[in-house]
């Protein structure tokens, strides 16, 4: 089915040529990274009150840095914004046998260690929450404007 041809007057392009231009990839990679990262966090906010819980993260910096590299390569090697996105494996960054990315979370040690020994910060989950939330918000946001755009190019309405 992705081999599909769309036919305009001027070119022929494939459905998969579609889906690997522009903003797509990235914003794809945003909203994986998302949805993953929000299962982690809230992970840690179920065990705030676990004794022994440490919280685990990923880095967003080394997120969107990877990111942004990938998109610098893949500018390089397609010579624009088409092709796809590879965006290199790190130590919280892991491919899959299918070869999609999964985070490898690490222990965020940045809260004070109660008498429990659980190293909590509700507030800084919350805030983690939200954030991560509206980065998911509008990765998703952005897709669906695009593949709207597309449907009414598809269909050829105005």
């Amino acid at each position: 089915m992705a081999r599909r041809l769309l036919k305009n007057s001027k070119s022929t392009m494939r459905i998969d040529d579609l889906a690997n231009a522009d903003a797509l990839p990235t914003l794809s990679a945003m909203l994986r990274f998302a949805g993953q990262r929000h299962r982690i966090i809230a992970h840690n906010i179920a065990n705030v009150s676990t004794p022994d819980f440490r919280p685990k993260d990923v880095s967003i910096k080394d997120f969107q840095r990877e990111l942004g590299s990938a998109i610098d390569k893949r500018r390089k090697s397609f010579g624009g914004t088409r092709g796809d996105l590879n965006i290199r494996q790190t130590r919280e960054l892991r491919r899959d046998a299918r070869g999609d990315l999964k985070l490898v979370p690490r222990e965020a040690g940045r809260n004070v260690l109660f008498h429990d020994r659980n190293n909590r910060d509700l507030e800084r989950l919350m805030q983690d929450l939200v954030e991560n939330a509206s980065a998911h918000r509008f990765a998703s946001d952005m897709i669906r404007s695009r593949f709207d755009l597309l449907r009414t190019a598809i269909s050829e309405r105005v």
